[in-house]
């Protein structure tokens, strides 16, 4: 490495925010940015580790051990920003990694959690390192299409344009094939255009990548949904190969007593909804959930929950309270979650911070369980009762939880999201191409291989592992492209 003792004299720093007040008035980026020569500086701490464990993941001990799914060459992007050679690293970094613009954005980075670094001092700032790297080379205009020299004659349906699908059709595209994309929404993009809020992923970014695909020749196909609007037999009679990245868009539901009134949403019906009004009429169309002036409960404590504090209070909502039916986190590691694993920490994201300085307090109650939902005379919600609980263990070895007598309590509520995570993908579509499921209702395909029960459909994503990570959809994506290559051509030369 250029430095091999900065991570002894240099401390860990990141660009800081914005302002929590000063950012809920619009739907910009929440973080600020650092000078280049900091940037360069951070890079240094980078060590001379020996064995990287930042760069790599496996699929078979995921989520626990952490490390990076699509293998960024870490070490060596990281030695490039500290010698100044931000165009060696973005081209080292587009090996592996097709769309750096959204990881280094919305990736959790558990390449931190596993920097050797991090076991006893604060981690390499790889995510911010990544993003500064492709933001730098869109600015220099490093970044242009590049189509392939020429075609196969072999045409590649991918149904889904998140994260997967775009991977998937990038690296089928490089290979020579023709691909078009199907989505069902009116904009590409998936989970990215519509699944994260502008103030984490701004969309002018996503766009902007569709338009490089575009240019290298991809077909972008926009509402238009495989299965209804298009038939299975057609899409099988009319492409070489096809590969599902459908997504898990089943949200996880609250069976409970008021499920029925209104004003109880789905977390993504809400988030989307807003996206969609803010990028076509800048909310004027008024066809959003509107938050502004009411009393918001969201059940859920990941970061789609967060998501929905943060969207609220950008409406200018009364109050908003996030509950969450598991443990507070540690804020450091526990004895029981040693390196390379995950860290299990307590972390104040962007939605928690911004409700703070707007309610005085982090809006997140732990060890909570709803117990039913009140409503109005008029079938509206009016209030979310609870009741604190507790793990503990059956003697079979099952965690259930009990609750705490005494403990019950009301909350004031106008709107109450569901944000509790996804079930699999959507029924009909793996039904019409008569597809195997496993024990989860995913598609069933072997990761690595991701070729399904029928010959020809390859399914790749969270719609084939379940709900998971941006950058697990793109390895997969990415994986399953050599897959289709090796199919049609009998071999493959993408990584």
């Amino acid at each position: 490495m250029g430095n091999p003792t900065g991570f002894l004299h240099v401390n860990r720093t990141l660009p800081e925010d914005r302002d929590p007040k000063a950012r809920l008035i619009d739907w910009q980026e929440v973080h600020d940015h650092m000078p280049t020569a900091e940037i360069e500086k951070q890079a240094s701490r980078c060590m001379d580790c020996g064995v990287p464990f930042c760069q790599s993941a496996e699929s078979d001990y995921a989520p626990a051990v952490a490390g990076c799914p699509v293998n960024n060459l870490i070490p060596e992007w990281n030695d490039l920003i500290y010698k100044g050679r931000w165009k060696d690293a973005i081209q080292l970094l587009h090996k592996t990694n097709n769309f750096p613009e959204f990881t280094g954005r919305v990736c959790p980075a558990p390449c931190e959690g596993a920097c050797v670094l991090g076991i006893n001092a604060d981690p390499v700032t790889i995510k911010h390192h990544e993003v500064a790297i492709i933001d730098r080379a869109f600015k220099e205009g490093w970044v242009v299409a590049n189509p392939p020299h020429k075609r196969t004659g072999k045409n590649v349906a991918v149904v889904g344009s998140g994260p997967a699908g775009l991977a998937a059709a990038a690296q089928l595209n490089k290979a020579g094939h023709m691909v078009t994309v199907f989505e069902r929404a009116d904009r590409i993009g998936g989970l990215l255009m519509y699944g994260i809020p502008n103030m984490k992923l701004q969309k002018e970014i996503v766009q902007r990548r569709v338009d490089i695909l575009a240019d290298e020749g991809i077909v972008f196909v926009t509402n238009t949904e495989i299965g209804k609007d298009i038939s299975s037999e057609q899409i099988e009679k009319d492409f070489d190969a096809v590969i599902l990245c459908i997504g898990a868009t089943v949200p996880r539901d609250l069976p409970t007593e008021g499920r029925e009134l209104n004003g109880i949403h789905f977390a993504m019906e809400f988030l989307t909804a807003n996206t969609k009004s803010l990028l076509d009429s800048n909310h004027a169309d008024g066809k959003y959930i509107n938050a502004e002036g009411k009393n918001v409960i969201v059940i859920g404590g990941g970061d789609t929950g967060t998501d929905c504090v943060g969207t609220s209070l950008r409406h200018n909502c009364n109050s908003v309270t996030q509950l969450e039916i598991m443990p507070q986190p540690p804020e450091e590691r526990a004895d029981n979650n040693p390196w390379p694993e995950w860290p299990k920490r307590l972390l104040v994201d962007y939605g928690q911070e911004e409700s703070i300085a707007v309610q005085g307090h982090d809006p997140r109650d732990y060890l909570i369980m709803t117990k039913r939902i009140e409503g109005d005379e008029n079938g509206n919600v009016k209030a979310v009762h609870t009741v604190e609980i507790e793990w503990q263990r059956t003697p079979e070895g099952q965690m259930i939880p009990k609750e705490i007598a005494g403990s019950e309590k009301v909350h004031p509520a106008d709107i109450v999201l569901l944000a509790m995570g996804f079930m699999g993908p959507e029924g009909g579509l793996v039904e019409q191409f008569g597809l195997e499921k496993d024990p989860r209702s995913n598609i069933k395909a072997e990761y690595d291989k991701f070729a399904t029960s029928k010959p020809g459909i390859f399914a790749a994503g969270d719609g084939r592992r379940g709900q998971s990570l941006i950058v697990w959809a793109i390895d997969e994506g990415r994986r399953a492209a050599r897959e289709v290559d090796t199919y049609l051509m009998g071999k493959s030369y993408l990584p």
